[in-house]
């Protein structure tokens, strides 16, 4: 984008008056006029957020300001993108920046709603937090002594970026916006692990530091170790202490008791908003919260075709028992979980090329959840470069659910498609670095279907398992409005899961509280895996034989993250074009 091009955004944007007496100036193309809008918001918002699994990795050292007046600046900055974007003339953009503005504008109108309701006042959920992101940072690998010495900037700011964050819960706590008090139960065990610390060598903080590359100089190596250690018992350990105290004696025994969004400040408008931010669609939760009943009733009738298959002698509740307490479901050691794991991984490899015609050119690791968080973490969770796998009670942990969960976490799935994403340079950066759940999550939820199709799925038991998981993301359109919409209990939601999936109990438990502290995010799979299927399903029928299905997962995957909406337009325009693909090098 050309300098004059922005200024002249930077004006339109501002709605900075032309004196009357002002010659007149060109009118910017709707074109041009959408992409400085665009980029030049982009380029600031990049500089707004600090480390998260999503951010891009040029910020990852950075630790953002969530004061008070960055908060009300942002707050403007999206209320005016907002409206300049409503003064644009969408019919005269082309076609490709229709789609992007589709996908811009629905990023913008999140945002803007976080900020409105300002989510950023509940910094937390019931597995993920902004001190857990952090901790993250310290089992990344550091290369050079740039990154050292922005990791140990990082560590020395880490004081005032908590009391920014104690701050703003405190505002949240001071008007009930906060999670449910019985999410939070023993969330600070992170936070202590850092505090309890014997020595700054012991800090998870320190690890970058034990094995500093060899290609940076010895005395360099020895400096940066006595820079963290300084750094992590004057500015990291302290501040982990205070923001304990905090925890424990404040936040935590101050947490609202209700469950629903609805019984947050303004919050069923609230719980619309994060309705229309996890399924990109208008659709209400009463609608949902049937599509789910209907949806669960579809899958507990090809549940029951398996428990015969299997000639299983006994109801669903019976065979459900079966599953969680049979030895040979169960892996014996973490590391055994692991190995099955990546071996699952491995025979999705041996047949992707012929489901797939472009694949990312970056691998992902296969790592135990971090001891601190797997007791209330999930069972796995995947992104760019990593699959997680929660080795923590083993029993919890069924292997015919693992494939399934490997399909999703990491290829096709999310290790799989964000890459692809990343890796797309004819995407606006906007679409190439950012996640949209109903797409991402629908298509990782669809990962694990289409193993059935690959032939993944040796023995019926790994076909109920894959079943299990789309049950139980078809119970979450049920569970999720039926706590935030429908005043139902904990345990009425940890009922449901249990009488319909085959999830043990101790997943079922993380997984309620998750969605309990975590509004709307659980609607946001099964909603965006109908859109996958359903668009499959039309394009099969138009295109007859002349379908190919790589062709298809190439022209849903080169999208990047997008509301689901645009996928239904890409896929019209699959069989308009007579099913070719994006890519014509591929045979």
């Amino acid at each position: 984008m050309r300098r004059n091009e922005l200024f002249g955004t930077a004006v339109l944007c501002l709605a900075i008056a032309t004196p009357a007496l002002a010659a007149p100036r060109p009118v910017a193309s709707a074109d041009k006029r959408f992409e400085a809008i665009a980029a030049a918001e982009y380029a600031w918002r990049k500089t707004q957020f600090g480390p998260s699994e999503d951010a891009p990795k040029s910020e990852r050292f950075k630790l953002p300001d969530v004061g008070p007046k960055i908060q009300a600046e942002r707050l403007a900055r999206w209320t005016q993108v907002s409206r300049a974007l409503a003064e644009l003339p969408v019919a005269k953009l082309s076609k490709a920046n229709q789609v992007n503005y589709a996908v811009y504008k629905g990023q913008v109108d999140a945002l803007l709603a976080e900020q409105r309701y300002r989510d950023y006042e509940k910094p937390l959920n019931a597995d993920s937090s902004f001190w857990g992101d952090l901790a993250e940072m310290a089992r990344e690998p550091l290369r050079t002594e740039a990154d050292y010495r922005g990791y140990l900037a990082m560590l020395r700011d880490i004081p005032r970026y908590y009391d920014q964050q104690i701050g703003n819960m405190r505002a949240g706590l001071a008007r009930g916006f906060t999670p449910a008090q019985i999410t939070l139960l023993g969330r600070d065990a992170g936070v202590a692990l850092v505090a309890d610390a014997a020595t700054p060598e012991a800090s998870p903080f320190y690890a970058p530091f034990k094995a500093i590359p060899a290609v940076i100089p010895a005395e360099t190596q020895a400096a940066l170790r006595r820079e963290a250690a300084d750094a992590i018992a004057k500015a990291v350990t302290p501040a982990h202490a205070k923001l304990r105290v905090f925890l424990r004696d404040e936040y935590i025994p101050g947490a609202r008791r209700e469950l629903a969004a609805y019984d947050l400040p303004d919050g069923k408008a609230y719980y619309r908003s994060k309705v229309r931010e996890f399924t990109t669609t208008d659709l209400t939760p009463e609608q949902i919260h049937q599509i789910g009943l209907t949806e669960v009733a579809k899958i507990r009738a090809r549940m029951l075709e398996v428990m015969r298959e299997v000639k299983f002698e006994g109801d669903l509740p019976a065979f459900l028992t079966y599953l969680r307490t049979d030895p040979r479901f169960y892996a014996k050691t973490p590391q055994d979980l692991l190995d099955r794991a990546a071996w699952d991984a491995k025979r999705f490899d041996g047949v992707a090329s012929r489901w797939f015609g472009r694949m990312p050119r970056s691998r992902f690791a296969i790592r135990p959840v971090p001891d601190e968080i797997a007791p209330f973490y999930t069972g796995g969770r995947g992104g760019p470069g990593i699959y997680l796998v929660n080795t923590y009670n083993l029993p919890s942990r069924p292997l015919y659910s693992l494939m399934a969960l490997t399909l999703h976490e990491s290829a096709p799935g999310h290790a799989f498609q964000m890459p692809l994403a990343a890796e797309n340079k004819a995407l606006p950066a906007y679409r190439r670095d950012t996640y949209l759940s109903a797409y991402g999550e629908g298509w990782a939820l669809y990962s694990e279907a289409l193993g059935e199709d690959m032939g993944l799925y040796e023995t019926p038991y790994d076909r109920f398992g894959m079943l299990s998981y789309q049950m139980w993301r078809a119970a979450r359109l049920v569970v999720d409005t039926g706590i935030h919409t429908q005043g139902w209990t904990r345990e009425q939601a940890q009922k449901y899961l249990h009488d319909n999936t085959a999830l043990a109990n101790h997943e079922i438990q993380t997984e309620v509280d998750r969605y309990i502290a975590w509004p709307g995010q659980a609607l946001s799979y099964y909603m965006g895996m109908l859109t996958f299927v359903e668009a499959r399903k039309r394009a099969e029928k138009a295109l007859d034989a002349k379908f190919d299905i790589r062709a298809f997962h190439d022209a849903v995957l080169e999208l990047g993250s997008v509301p689901l909406p645009v996928i239904d337009a890409r896929v019209d325009q699959l069989i308009a074009d007579g099913g070719k693909g994006p890519y014509p090098d591929v045979d």
